[in-house]
């Protein structure tokens, strides 16, 4: 049943209502621009740093990339961490400053947006010589390690990840360059899935999860005075520094080989075309067949058309890739393999297969290496 109030308790009601309200404002009044100020302390660089445990980042990492993808997860998966152990200032950053970093950057496949978010957050945490340091170790791991990882693998088959939508052990592949582009692609070739599939989600899901929580081991290390750098570069980057460095061309800032960045330069698998329009598709047998070290392949366009090109041994995973998505126009084409993987390394004899892709046409030829 409602209850009416007489005008003599509407009144005084009324009166004790603003009274509260006169006292508020007043007491706001008397706080000095300084203690308004006091709720968002300020914090000097580098912010504090308390040693966090890289399986717990892993699992956030992971978790957080289908929320907003994998620079906020690698960044926000180290951040919230914090922000449980330490508290502010880490409680006041909003992970959602590295959604930029997605797809290697707005999806323009430049560095690895795990790799971009873990490496802001060491900055965070780190003074310009540290981070570079840290830095360099986290993306020279990056290029050479097998994504996901076993780890990784591991715990979405036990569920120890909070998101399950994907449970099984994904394909491994390593793409041996810190850009997104190539670690992407470098993967679906291998594992046979598309960009747009579940599983090649999934499989970058875990390796923000894997990037945050190798980045927390170096800040551990760090923290605990005993970081000593383990990566080497390979000497192919020694090799096209030599030519490109500062002690001859000078032309080049960078700690990538030429591969890892743009392909061959050197024209060591160049595309050379050859008279006459065919009729169909097709992909010739390689000459000579059995080789070493080198060899020739010839293949043919009907009509323009995007081409995919690519060598892989005998258990299925890519060795090189000649051709990556490229348009051809209608013609006769042939091009070499000097007997290298995508990382300049030589490849051992035996067998190899080439595989061709230019719209429905799909074609493998059988070759041998020999000593």
């Amino acid at each position: 049943m409602s209850q009416t109030l007489t005008r003599k308790e509407f009144i005084t009601s009324a009166a004790k209502y603003a009274a509260g309200i006169s006292a508020g404002v007043a007491g706001l009044s008397l706080l000095s621009p300084e203690k308004t100020k006091a709720t968002v302390q300020q914090y000097t660089w580098p912010w504090p740093y308390q040693k966090l445990d890289p399986e717990h980042v892993r699992v956030l990492g992971h978790d957080s990339f289908w929320e907003k993808a994998c620079s906020y997860a690698a960044f926000k998966g180290i951040i919230h961490a914090l922000a449980e152990t330490v508290g502010e200032p880490f409680t006041l950053m909003p992970p959602e400053i590295m959604i930029f970093g997605h797809g290697g950057g707005a999806g323009w496949g430049t560095l690895c947006g795990a790799l971009n978010g873990a490496s802001a957050a060491i900055c965070l945490v780190t003074d310009k010589e540290t981070s570079d340091k840290l830095i360099n170790e986290l993306i020279g791991w990056y290029t050479q390690t097998e994504f996901p990882t076993d780890k990784s693998n591991e715990y979405a088959v036990n569920h120890v990840f909070v998101d399950q939508r994907y449970d099984q052990a994904l394909p491994q592949s390593l793409c041996g360059s810190p850009l997104c582009h190539a670690s992407v692609t470098e993967w679906c070739i291998a594992s046979g899935f598309k960009v747009s599939d579940t599983e090649r989600k999934e499989r970058c899901a875990r390796l923000a999860g894997d990037v945050a929580a190798y980045a927390v081991e170096l800040l551990n290390q760090h923290f605990d005075s005993v970081f000593t750098p383990i990566y080497v570069p390979p000497e192919s980057i020694a090799a096209c520094m030599s030519c490109h460095g500062a002690s001859f061309q000078n032309n080049v800032a960078a700690k990538m080989e030429c591969m890892q960045c743009h392909g061959d330069p050197h024209a060591t698998t160049a595309v050379e075309e050859m008279p006459g329009v065919p009729a169909s598709f097709s992909l010739e047998q390689n000459y000579p067949n059995p080789f070493n070290p080198g060899t020739s392949i010839q293949f043919s366009v009907a009509n323009a058309e995007k081409v995919d090109l690519a060598i892989y041994d005998i258990r299925g995973r890519l060795v090189r890739t000649l051709v990556d998505h490229e348009l051809y126009s209608p013609g006769q084409y042939t091009l070499s393999w000097d007997g290298t993987d995508n990382h300049g390394r030589r490849v051992a004899s035996g067998v190899y297969f080439t595989k061709m892709q230019a719209g429905k046409f799909v074609a493998t030829r059988k070759m041998s290496m020999v000593k």
